[in-house]
């Protein structure tokens, strides 16, 4: 595993890891799935994390067998009400929404001059940095709609380092979804999960929680 000196950015994806909207995406979506006729459970919830919304869509349908019954029009239709439920919901969103120890371990990382980038699948992610008064320590994110491959590819990440112009070995990458873990190891980065260590089996580096999410530990675990 590489070094921790010779790590020189950080690339965050956003629900689960800086603040807890999936509460929001899980509401959003359950509430499309009762729409659609699809019964909600929450194994179905879970398989959610991390992934496009279109790709989202499919998984809840497919869920119900009703994958052939609506057409692509309809698909986007559904997908746009439900941006549109979850932006409501977002809208509420302040700083007592971030994640604890998030803040100062980004304050950290900045004072000790290591480059941060988002890497989050969410198109809402702006809006979101906006509300949580976050926004200054991302300069660089990348743009979602960009992208050709959904996490567990390794795009969403390589394109984080690349942003940062840093060769993938000097990235760390945090997730708490095991698609996300899947990608930064995919992207060659050291990958460190927050949650279940079981799920996140994955990582290089396992966090049950934000509040252990700091420099000291994080050195620790990768130079023991």
């Amino acid at each position: 595993m590489t070094k921790f000196e010779d790590i020189k950015g950080f690339i965050f994806d956003l629900d689960g890891v800086i603040t807890d909207t999936a509460v929001f995406h899980t509401q959003a979506w359950h509430q499309i799935a009762d729409e659609v006729g699809v019964q909600w459970n929450v194994q179905l919830g879970d398989a959610l994390k991390g992934i496009s919304r279109m790709d989202s869509l499919e998984l809840i349908l497919k869920h119900g067998n009703k994958e052939t019954l609506f057409t692509e029009a309809e698909k986007l239709s559904l997908a746009t009400t439900k941006n549109n439920n979850y932006l409501m919901l977002v809208q509420q969103m302040t700083s007592a929404n971030i994640l604890p120890g998030i803040t100062d371990f980004l304050a950290d990382l900045q004072s000790h001059n290591y480059q941060l980038a988002l890497a989050s699948a969410s198109k809402n992610s702006p809006l979101v940095l906006e509300k949580l008064g976050l926004s200054s320590f991302f300069q660089k994110a990348v743009n979602p709609a960009t992208l050709k491959h959904g996490k567990p590819n390794p795009e969403i990440f390589s394109r984080g380092a690349e942003l940062l112009n840093l060769n993938p070995a000097q990235c760390i990458g945090v997730e708490d979804a095991a698609v996300g873990v899947e990608s930064i190891n995919a992207a060659n980065e050291t990958s460190i999960g927050i949650g279940d260590p079981e799920i996140l089996a994955d990582a290089n580096i396992n966090f049950e929680d934000t509040t252990r999410l700091t420099l000291a530990n994080i050195k620790f675990s990768m130079n023991r």
